[in-house]
């Protein structure tokens, strides 16, 4: 029960502060990655507590199961490429996998990729037709508790 109550406060905390409502999730099924277009409604049922590296405590992550995977297709869904392509690019890269994924689809929208960190409360990472979109794939962290508690102003 702790861990379902400190899930719904980090993903409202996260909604609450995201510069952007609207998502490009990544994910692999069935030997093929594909992405769905959502808001931030569908967070409270994809995202996971898990723990965080490097001693920040807690993090919610998007890790979806096959289940949510479904659901997210039933929502829509438009194949990208093989997850056989994905690894080769990643194998080849410096970049890991989410950073290889979000590259993928910017240049799938006609822009030019470029690695930033730009926090999540200052902008979307691609912007479509003026619309602001974070771009996650699978195991991406959205919040830490670390992060959480540094925004807080704690």
């Amino acid at each position: 029960m702790k861990n379902e109550v400190m899930r719904h406060k980090m993903t409202e905390f996260y909604k609450a502060t995201a510069y952007t409502h609207n998502y490009i999730f990544g994910y692999a099924y069935k030997k093929n990655v594909y992405m769905t277009i959502a808001t931030d409604e569908v967070l409270n049922e994809i995202i996971t507590l898990d723990k965080a590296g490097h001693n920040e405590g807690m993090a919610i992550k998007f890790k979806p199961n096959n289940a949510q995977k479904l659901m997210l297709m039933s929502i829509n869904n438009e194949p990208i490429c093989t997850e056989e392509y994905l690894e080769s690019l990643f194998k080849e890269s410096k970049y890991n996998r989410g950073e290889i994924f979000e590259k993928i689809i910017t240049e799938k929208y006609g822009q030019t990729w470029t690695k930033d960190n730009v926090p999540y409360t200052e902008d979307g990472d691609i912007t479509i037709n003026g619309i602001a979109y974070q771009i996650k794939y699978q195991k991406a962290t959205f919040l830490t508790e670390k992060g959480m508690i540094k925004k807080m102003g704690r």
